[in-house]
């Protein structure tokens, strides 16, 4: 059988709970694994009982660099206590827009550094949000493991793309790319080994899609249309991203 993979996808928000026996049961039909990341202690908390219930859900347990704080020990022992059932750490990073002076960028540093460490430990996969700091992201990475690291929602220039390359990041493209003539020409460029999709839902886009909040369903659409930037079928664009997304969680 082959399987979707949405790569990114934050499934324990609040915004999908009243519809989450719908959600399941559909990616139960349409074949879809979700890569589940979080936000802080308490949602990782909430994605570990998620994924506890439905093991379509693939669980990241993280601090997002827009919740970075006080919790990092706490989630710490977290993953120390759940580390044989966790699909990987995320989404962690770096964002200068949560950043409102030098202790905020080094506190955002040293957490995204400490979680680093904590997935190289226990060999865990990492799914990075790099808004605006990619550069600052790849100098971070010369220290630790990117063979497993995922800079999701990739959004920069073409030459920060071969950096991403260079160094064996793989890299995720969302519903934006139906639309987006920048992002289409980012995925031709891109090693087609270290592609991925992701809908990183629950963010709402517009165009097709009239600023509806992004769901899982939308996977097979975006895998569509990666397949016609790419030259290949849809079904063997699935293969490979299957086999993409495998190498990328290690199994």
């Amino acid at each position: 059988m082959t399987w979707y993979f949405d790569s990114h996808i934050h499934l324990s928000d609040p915004a999908y709970s009243s519809d989450m026996e719908y959600i399941l049961k559909g990616m139960e039909c349409l074949n879809i694994k979700a890569c589940c990341v979080s936000m802080d202690v308490k949602n990782s908390l909430q994605t570990l009982k998620l994924a506890d219930k439905n093991n379509l859900v693939l669980p990241f347990i993280g601090i997002h660099p827009e919740c970075a704080n006080n919790e990092l020990e706490k989630m710490i022992d977290l993953i120390e206590n759940n580390h044989h059932c966790i699909s990987g750490i995320g989404e962690i990073g770096l964002d200068p827009t949560y950043v409102s002076n030098d202790e905020d960028t080094k506190r955002q540093i040293h957490v995204f550094e400490t979680l680093l460490s904590s997935a190289e430990k226990f060999d865990k996969p990492v799914s990075i949000h790099s808004r605006k700091s990619l550069d600052d992201v790849f100098q971070i990475m010369t220290s630790y493991d990117t063979k497993h690291a995922l800079l999701h929602w990739f959004d920069g220039s073409k030459k920060q793309l071969q950096k991403a390359m260079d160094m064996g990041f793989f890299v995720s493209y969302g519903p934006v790319m139906i639309y987006a003539n920048d992002k289409q020409t980012l995925l031709s460029k891109t090693d087609e080994s270290k592609i991925l999709v992701e809908t990183d839902g629950p963010v709402r886009f517009s165009r097709c899609f009239e600023m509806k909040s992004g769901q899982i369903s939308y996977i097979p659409s975006v895998i569509f249309c990666a397949s016609k930037i790419i030259g290949k079928t849809f079904d063997d664009m699935t293969l490979l991203l299957e086999k993409n997304t495998k190498s990328f969680l290690g199994i």
